[in-house]
């Protein structure tokens, strides 16, 4: 297409007026991105820029998760230099994966070192071994090194959380003097909270508030205002770990130590918030037996993420299957039986499932400690009970007056209570059991919840039927 129909084309599309970027629900508004899209088909560089100029970064990062991976390519190719890398870290592992494999490696170096180290550690670190050297080697040096160090802790701790940038200044400084290096130096991170106190080691001293600091005089001393009660984090700790620490001490910002305690970089609010969303997001997924699966995943992703606990959740029906086979005889003289049985099991799983999610996310959370275990468990137990008792007078009263047999109300009715009490128990006791195993609760516990429902469910319901039946 030539430059003129191009021109026609955006008169006659009235690209002038640029629709609001979200609808009155607060998603993406159709009309935007359609229009985006047919300035991408057309290749029109500026426009493309003008659409895209008043958008932050986790805007960006929704657009590219809602257009084509084509048009994603392409959308970045026309923005050029003007494409903020750090959209990248707002987008599925999915997404960011594609990309990286179609972007080149110039590309990618040139875009993570106009980010933050954390950011850019983001990026990197799924990148594979070869390209990821390549694209450090065209970095500086100095940037090079401290992105290195952080890609060299464990994935998911502290280390790899941190950033790098942060402001360290001497115990003998003036606040003066301090402001003053403030002002004049270039190499300051955009954004911080406080001030470290550092030996000439490296080693933490102490931490200095930003509030503190401006209204103090200027002759002041740093070692005489600073905060010498230090809270910090070590580099290779779980970020989940490091998490609880911003939770308990309701931080903005924490110093990160290596194992000498010398200062290797800090931790900000914005990264925690990322790893609890991150964490909880997996203990969800964990529960419903979908591993890291993400909805910009392929179908293959989908089926391999799925596959394991389906066929743990197969080998479990068909133990309860068993179960149910052990009575067919029982079954066949009261075909009602067979109506009521789903009855059991499923108010039993349910039930099982509310005191595992309770149990799972207190274990998560580290509320669970030998003062209170034993506690939740008898309450657990108790609330077994009278559900228990509740349904049982409940679906006991229906089941007499639908098959007008009051002893099959009696039989379904006691099975509820067990099944009740079995869920309530087994919901906190398999999850307790599962991490003193040192298995994740979050991905083990719902199937054999399950089992443990169905079997006691079923059992207790046919065996006290087979032995009303055979008594009356």
């Amino acid at each position: 297409m030539s430059n003129a129909e191009k021109a026609h084309w955006a008169d006659d599309a009235e690209l002038d007026e640029i629709p609001p970027f979200r609808d009155d629900d607060n998603r993406l508004n159709r009309d935007w991105i359609d229009q985006l899209v047919d300035l991408i088909a057309i290749q029109d560089g500026n426009e493309v820029a003008r659409y895209m100029a008043p958008l932050h970064a986790s805007d960006v990062g929704d657009v590219l998760e809602a257009i084509s991976p084509a048009d994603r390519f392409e959308l970045i190719n026309l923005l050029g230099e003007l494409f903020d890398y750090s959209a990248l870290t707002e987008v599925d592992d999915a997404v960011r994966l594609e990309l990286m494999e179609l972007l080149p490696n110039t590309d990618i170096a040139r875009g993570v070192q106009e980010l933050d180290s954390d950011d850019a550690v983001y990026i990197l670190e799924d990148i594979g071994g070869g390209d990821r050297e390549e694209i450090l080697e065209a970095l500086p040096t100095f940037e090079r090194l401290a992105l290195k160090r952080s890609l060299d802790f464990p994935e998911e701790t502290a280390g790899r959380r941190m950033q790098t940038e942060f402001i360290a200044i001497p115990p003998f400084w003036t606040v003066g003097q301090t402001i003053d290096y403030m002002r004049e130096a270039d190499d300051l991170p955009d954004d911080f909270h406080q001030i470290y106190v550092v030996d000439p080691s490296y080693n933490l001293l102490g931490t200095l508030a930003l509030d503190r600091m401006l209204r103090a005089k200027r002759p002041a001393v740093i070692k005489d205002i600073m905060n010498s009660t230090i809270i910090e984090v070590a580099a290779e700790e779980d970020q989940e770990e490091a998490a609880r620490v911003f939770e308990r001490y309701d931080l903005v910002e924490v110093a990160v130590v290596d194992d000498t305690r010398r200062l290797v970089g800090v931790l900000t609010v914005d990264d925690i918030v990322d790893v609890i969303q991150e964490e909880a997001g997996e203990d969800i997924k964990r529960l419903a037996g979908v591993g890291n699966e993400e909805i910009s995943g392929n179908v293959w992703n989908a089926v391999r993420s799925r596959l394991t606990w389906l066929g743990v959740n197969l080998v479990t029906a068909i133990l309860a299957s068993l179960v149910i086979g052990m009575f067919d005889a029982t079954i066949q003289q009261m075909v009602a039986l067979a109506v009521l049985m789903p009855i059991v099991a499923s108010m039993g799983g349910n039930a099982g499932t509310q005191t595992m999610t309770v149990a799972v996310r207190a274990l998560s959370m580290r509320e669970l400690d030998s003062y209170n275990v034993r506690r939740l468990i008898t309450r657990e137990f108790l609330v077994g009970v009278v559900n228990g008792l509740v349904f049982a007078l409940v679906i006991g009263l229906v089941a007499s007056i639908w098959f007008a047999n009051p002893l099959l109300g009696l039989v379904i009715g006691a099975a509820m209570v067990i099944n009740m009490i079995a869920a309530g128990v087994s919901g906190i006791l398999i999850p307790l059991a599962l991490d003193k195993l040192k298995i994740d609760p979050a991905i083990a516990s719902s199937a054999f919840v399950t089992t443990v429902t169905d079997v006691v469910g079923f059992m207790s319901f046919l065996y006290i039927a087979a032995l009303a039946f055979n008594l009356f």
